[in-house]
């Protein structure tokens, strides 16, 4: 009989289940986690395990999923008791952000994430998540996409209140807004709802920083330390930091962000291995499922 076992990244936009067969990946397909997720915990345990039944297209021994909204471990625990009563196999759930460090082939460690929100994951000795950050991009979210255009919206700002108007950042932001007039800025972010559309607008403050912008360096520079302090208060509170993986999509495509972020992690923690994670996250929860069986690490061969 096929020993099969999946993993799940399950985040708020999209879900991706892969499904091995030992380390042979057999199935790897992406959905929107609309067609499932109510936000009612019942329903949604059933609406992931019919579409872990669906992809694996046969029983399962394992599955591990990392869900996005599982940001403690009572959460964590509610989902799995869910899921658990839905399959008969074993089922281990964490938040997703705990995918990254398995995902890149480490068994412990912490995980950052820098994508259109933010949050630093880790668990304690005692096998207890610990999390920082991720609070959301009104109250936080530092280094995320959403915090940079804001941090950078508050910048240019101020240098209109100065009259210092031959920052590039200023006239690339205007552009990014369609407008010309330096009094609008305000009133046009504030007609921008939600993270996710004011996150869109990344791409110009990076792009402005490599024209020159100082207004734009310091705003991408301040960003990579916030998210790199977030690492410190894991380590406060127990985190193991001999391995630091970042994942997210400004981290992937900012080179600028990890390289400042690396360098802020190693000036208190010179020994931490800072790693840009280069597989996709549901490669940690294959690991983690596997790991579950075989007591070993698991990296699934893609």
């Amino acid at each position: 009989m096929d020993q099969l076992v999946a993993g799940m990244d399950v985040g708020g936009t999209k879900t991706q289940v892969m499904v091995l067969r030992g380390d042979e990946v057999i199935a790897n397909e992406t959905v929107l986690s609309s067609s499932w997720r109510t936000w009612r915990l019942e329903e949604d345990a059933r609406g992931l395990a019919a579409l872990a039944r669906r992809v694996a297209g046969g029983p399962l021994l394992s599955l591990a999923a990392g869900a996005h909204g599982c940001d403690s471990d009572a959460q964590c625990q509610a989902l799995q008791g869910a899921l658990g009563a839905e399959l008969d196999c074993q089922v281990t759930v964490v938040n997703d952000s705990e995918l990254l460090v398995p995902a890149a082939g480490y068994v412990s460690g912490i995980g950052v994430v820098s994508g259109t929100g933010s949050i630093a994951v880790a668990r304690d000795s005692a096998g207890h998540m610990l999390a920082a950050g991720g609070w959301g991009w009104i109250l936080g979210d530092e280094g995320s996409a959403a915090a940079i255009v804001r941090e950078a919206a508050k910048a240019v700002r101020g240098a209109i209140d100065r009259n210092r108007l031959d920052d590039p950042l200023i006239a690339a932001m205007l552009a990014a807004l369609d407008t010309t007039e330096v009094t609008k800025l305000g009133r046009l972010l504030n007609e921008v709802r939600g993270a996710a559309e004011w996150g869109r607008h990344a791409n110009t403050v990076f792009a402005a920083a490599d024209n020159g912008s100082a207004l734009a360096r310091r705003v991408i520079v301040e960003g990579a330390e916030a998210l790199a302090g977030l690492v410190g208060v894991l380590v406060e509170r127990g985190a193991n930091s001999a391995v630091v993986v970042a994942g997210g999509s400004v981290f992937a495509h900012q080179p600028l962000l990890f390289d400042t972020f690396r360098t802020a992690v190693h000036s208190f923690s010179p020994q931490s291995e800072v790693v840009l994670l280069k597989a996709d996250p549901v490669v940690g929860a294959a690991a983690i499922a596997s790991r579950v069986l075989t007591g070993r690490p698991a990296q699934p061969v893609l």
